[in-house]
């Protein structure tokens, strides 16, 4: 392929990346420097450091981590079993299949599912349980966040497993090791660059939650996305608001050069 044709095949992919990915970022970055009344400052930086900010970076550095913690608890069992069974690709598309459908819409779902007067509650009600208030809690909005990042998890980790060679698990059982080792000393390590990925997949999409924050956790989670939405919607301070932006875009660099850098077990 000659250096012409190359630059012609990518065009049109770096093309999208400038105008959907750089020059937005730039211009949040530009709009961090200035305040309500059009200013060249410094202060929206200083503001992030208050520790109003701080402890709501926390917040949504914690629930994150808890949101990818469980997702892989859940998920790593789910790719090994799911690599193993006779008909893996209709599971896997049963998996991937709500991925499709709008956010929005799995969202209100939820509200209706976990409301005073949903599903959860009529089947509490079949056992004498009173109501509970499921719906605005901490509870609701991992539950509803796992759910909706899982497949992200799910499909690297699998894909991983597809790819590692039986012969090897099956020379480790021959040679006495116990199901334990092989999925300590072998499975595992074979499949750290898929965890990798899915670590990020999901990680970095839950430090920007807002929406699932509004209307799952009925604001009794407020994360740094949520404050991004306040500060464009609502106050229009935009430059507070691009400042925490371009904050959450250093975290979540952090977060891949940190996944890249973690060494192999």
């Amino acid at each position: 392929m000659t250096r012409t044709l190359k630059w012609t095949l990518l065009a049109p992919y770096m093309l999208w990346i400038v105008v959907f990915v750089i020059i937005p970022i730039a211009l949040i970055a530009w709009n961090s420097f200035f305040d309500l009344e059009g200013r060249l400052t410094l202060d929206n930086f200083v503001r992030f450091f208050s520790p109003t900010y701080l402890k709501m970076s926390f917040i949504s550095i914690w629930y994150a981590f808890l949101i990818t913690f469980i997702s892989l608890l859940v998920a790593y069992p789910t790719a090994y079993v799911l690599s193993r069974t006779r008909h893996k690709q209709l599971l896997l598309l049963l998996i991937i299949l709500p991925s499709w459908v709008n956010l929005l819409l799995k969202t209100y779902a939820f509200m209706g599912i976990f409301g005073m007067y949903g599903l959860v509650n009529a089947f509490l009600s079949l056992f004498g349980i009173p109501a509970q208030e499921i719906l605005f809690t901490d509870f609701s909005f991992i539950f509803v966040s796992v759910y909706i990042f899982i497949p992200f998890m799910i499909l690297p980790i699998y894909n991983a497993m597809e790819e590692m060679p039986r012969g090897l698990i099956e020379a480790a059982l021959d040679l006495g090791a116990s199901q334990w080792t092989v999925i300590r000393r072998v499975i595992w390590p074979l499949t750290l660059d898929g965890v990798k990925t899915g670590i990020q997949a999901v990680f970095i999409p839950s430090l920007s939650l807002f929406m699932i924050t509004r209307l799952i956790a009925g604001n009794r989670v407020i994360t740094l996305g949520t404050a991004i939405e306040q500060h464009f919607l609502v106050t229009q301070d935009w430059g507070m608001g691009a400042t925490i932006a371009i904050v959450l875009v250093l975290m979540m660099v952090v977060t891949m050069r940190f996944a890249q850098a973690t060494p192999r077990a």
